[in-house]
């Protein structure tokens, strides 16, 4: 059961092709055989949040996925995100308003935030609370990372970057 097997998927707009265990994690991936390591390993059950991606768009726990089921597909990482400057208003956000805190979960918050706000909806702060809800936080800075997502909607949507949320 330890025979390697060759994938190839799309990390942050790059094809990349590995020989690789079936039993490795997309997180592993990332981290071991790519050096991405803003793809951070917490509960390893799928429920801190830390290692959050998109995968085709969608953000998934890359813990509780096997790299074999990411053949194909399209991956992006905290590095992908922010090296497109996609995320670049939301981390200033979190900055400015001390979301930060230790660090270790801002990684998947910025990913299921940048989620969020790509629906183009203006989100209320219960929406927020409940779209962050599969994110951990053990320094508890959920009213800072809340205001860092508001903020950045409200300014999107005065930009004109998100629609109106229908009456």
């Amino acid at each position: 059961m330890s025979e390697r097997v060759p994938i190839a998927l799309e990390v942050n707009g790059e094809t990349v092709a590995r020989t690789i265990e079936p039993r490795m994690s997309l997180a592993d991936f990332l981290r071991e055989e790519l050096e991405l390591t803003g793809t951070h390993l917490g509960c390893e059950m799928g429920v801190c949040g830390a290692c959050l991606v998109l995968l085709n768009g969608k953000a998934v726990h890359a813990c509780l996925m096997f790299a074999v089921q990411a053949h194909g597909e399209r991956v992006e990482t905290v590095e992908g995100l922010t090296e497109r400057k996609a995320i670049a208003d939301i981390q200033e956000a979190f900055h400015n308003n001390n979301a930060l805190q230790c660090g270790f979960c801002t990684t998947g918050m910025l990913v299921t935030a940048h989620e969020m706000l790509s629906r183009g909806d203006i989100l209320s702060r219960e929406e927020i609370r409940d779209g962050l809800s599969g994110n951990y936080c053990r320094c508890t800075g959920y009213q800072a990372i809340v205001n860092s997502i508001e903020t950045v909607a409200q300014a999107r949507a005065v930009a004109g970057a998100a629609p109106s949320k229908p009456e």
